[in-house]
């Protein structure tokens, strides 16, 4: 297979020639419908391959010239390279003329030639008025220098130099280059008896290859290519720039419809809000008002939006940055061409390129949210990629995710990456190639700190936060996380959090244990009435010995005025973080050294005896209740202590 591909594109006003000329090319009619035949006009896309006198082999994308199908010419022209701009000697310009050039201009195509058709049917002295008036309508514009070539369909007059000169062209045209994910936008589908759904377009980025997985964008049906064939021929890969057919396995043909995208799986997200650089026409004939209705034409998508400005309208021949929203969404990437015309009456009114293909809606009072435009269409890619990050916050974004928002990929993405990790501008904080902005880092790590001075203000006698409540409070889901998901950004954000906790650890700025943190100089404090009721509260349950009273017995025989009550419950909590208390069961806490002690007579007495009954441990203890001889025989067991076998308990290892 060549290693240079280019495609050719037709453009110009109908019954210019068009169809006529790709025969002559290369012998293939590319009016393929009955209506096409029947009416002598070009509706659909026709493909032909052109083989240059280099050996060179050329995709022609024949496009129609009708005003009706302008959106189908635009579907066509959105991936070729080169242009020829078909004029008919016996006309010269026309409407469709000055359309189709335009629309070429907006999608930012930049090479190509003219073509005088027809040029058997005018003599000498009318084609050089022609060509003299082409000169004039061109001045401008990309083909303002490009060769003006005679030919005819029918005769072959010119058709050698034409060749010619397009195998010089082709020769200075780079070659595609197989950059960003494979991308396929549907032209046409359908059924093929033994094969299922087909799929046709022009391969506009990346490769793929027969078995892949694939995804239809923006529905998101999932398929894979069963086989590929490019120009006709069977193909194990496709080649970007060049005319391919999918037979896809797993989809219908009611779920891959003109205007989607086929592309590998999680490569594109799709969006009913993009922003965009527009340039509004000259031609146009008023100025643009926010909010107007148009037609937003990108790949082989039409869909009906508005236009979203931050000033009240924009007027013909200026260039403003905004934002579109759209009825239906699209699957794009940063870079794409557009065109946009208007809802009625239909024409081209501009274009330009996408800047952000899921941005967040700007409103129009947010001056900042507009400044961040100028930010995606001018700035480095660095600076880009850090605007990107920051407004995903602490979710960060995966390497895949970055590479859909600014439309670099592979060794050029890793290469910015790594630029910005060396200066720390970024943080990769996750295995699986996860990035946060190092300014969103930094905020994060200050409010972390912030959270605990006012935790440890309110609660001046708890000695740490609980980390999962301080990581609630830092990472509100419902702040930034779309609604369903929650679970996907679960993993990273607790992976977010370690890095934060680690770093602000390795400072001293905090103390992290395996449930709770604690900045570094919280300490708990209590004046000379404070301990003094804390002590209390000890002495009372220390005497109590196996018979301990309830929590609000307690602190009550503790404080001598009421409302001292709930400084006294704080300190019984205290208490029992310290270790000077323990829960034994709900509502029931013990001083240590009644612990120790009945730990001491229950090891006793089984090492003389090794088994213990109910009644006997009730002996050991004095007479004691149920209330509490069942709890404490439950503790035991937890601690290890012993075991119970039966109606019976052992120690549960020698003890020497």
């Amino acid at each position: 297979m060549d290693t240079k591909t280019v495609i050719l594109g037709t453009a110009g006003h109908i019954d210019h020639g068009k169809t006529t000329l790709v025969k002559a090319l290369t012998g293939t009619d590319t009016d393929r419908l009955k209506e096409e035949k029947a009416r002598g006009i070009t509706i659909e896309l026709g493909f032909a391959r052109l083989q240059l006198p280099s050996g060179i082999s050329v995709g022609v994308v024949d496009v129609p010239g009708h005003e009706k199908f302008v959106k189908n010419m635009v579907a066509g022209v959105a991936g070729v390279d080169l242009v020829a701009l078909v004029i008919a000697a016996d006309e010269g310009v026309m409407p469709q003329t000055k359309e189709h050039l335009e629309i070429c201009q907006l999608l930012g195509v930049k090479h190509g030639l003219v073509v005088l058709t027809k040029a058997d049917m005018v003599d000498d002295e009318w084609l050089e008025l022609v060509k003299d008036d082409v000169q004039e309508f061109l001045k401008g514009t990309f083909l303002e220098k490009s060769p003006i070539i005679p030919v005819s369909g029918v005769t072959g007059q010119g058709l050698d130099r034409l060749l010619s000169e397009l195998d010089k062209m082709v020769s200075t045209i780079p070659g595609r280059k197989v950059r960003g994910p494979f991308r396929l936008p549907v032209d046409r589908s359908f059924v093929m008896k033994g094969f299922g759904t087909v799929v046709t377009g022009t391969v506009i980025s990346g490769t793929a290859s027969v078995g892949d997985e694939v995804t239809v964008y923006p529905p998101g049906h999932q398929g894979r290519i069963r086989t590929i064939q490019i120009h006709g021929r069977e193909s194990e890969r496709t080649v970007p720039g060049l005319r391919t057919a999918l037979n896809l396995q797993g989809v219908s043909k009611e779920n891959v419809q003109r205007g989607m995208v086929v592309a590998l799986p999680s490569s594109l997200q799709p969006s009913f809000l993009v922003d965009i650089e527009f340039y509004y026409l000259k031609s146009a004939p008023k100025p643009l008002k926010h909010r107007a209705p148009v037609r937003f034409h990108v790949g082989t998508a039409e869909v009906i939006g508005r236009i979203l400005m931050q000033e009240d309208e924009i007027r013909p021949g200026s260039t403003c940055l905004c934002q579109i929203k759209l009825e239906e969404p699209v699957a794009v990437l940063p870079g794409d061409r557009y065109v946009i015309r208007s809802y009625s009456p239909i024409r081209t009114i501009g274009g330009g390129r996408i800047l952000n293909p899921v941005p967040r809606k700007r409103k129009r009072h947010k001056k900042w949210m507009w400044e961040e435009l100028e930010i995606l269409a001018k700035a480095k890619p660095e600076r880009i990629i850090e605007l990107h990050l920051n407004n995903a916050g602490y979710r960060g974004l995966s390497g895949a995710e970055i590479g859909i928002r600014t439309g670099f990929f592979g060794k050029s993405l890793k290469k910015l990456l790594d630029s910005l990790l060396s200066s720390r501008k970024i943080l990769k904080f996750d295995a699986e190639d996860r990035f946060v902005s190092m300014q969103v880092f930094a905020d994060l790590m200050e409010k972390t700190q912030s959270i605990l001075r006012d935790y440890h203000k309110a609660n001046p006698l708890v000695e740490a936060m609980p980390k999962e409540e301080l990581k609630s409070k830092l990472f509100p889901t419902s702040s930034q996380t779309a609604p369903g998901r929650e679970q996907a950004t679960k993993g990273p954000v607790q992976r977010l959090f370690n890095r934060i906790l680690d770093a602000l650890s390795k400072k001293g700025i905090i103390v992290a244990d395996r449930d709770s943190v604690r900045l570094a100089s919280h300490r708990i404090r209590l004046d000379g009435e404070e301990e003094k009721i804390k002590s209390r509260i000890e002495i009372i349950f220390k005497k109590a010995g196996l018979t301990p009273p309830s929590v609000e017995e307690a602190v009550d025989r503790a404080v001598n005025h009421k409302e001292d009550l709930e400084q006294a419950r704080q300190f019984f909590q205290l208490l029992v973080r310290e270790g000077k208390l323990i829960k034994v069961k709900d509502g029931i806490y013990y001083h240590p050294d009644a612990l120790d002690e009945i730990k001491k007579r229950v090891v006793d007495y089984l090492v003389k005896n090794h088994e213990m009954s109910v009644p006997d441990f009730r002996n050991l203890c004095g007479g004691l209740s149920r209330k509490f001889m069942i709890p404490l025989l439950e503790y035991l067991d937890s601690q290890k202590l012993t075991i119970r076998i039966g109606d019976k308990r052992r120690l549960r290892q020698k003890v020497s």
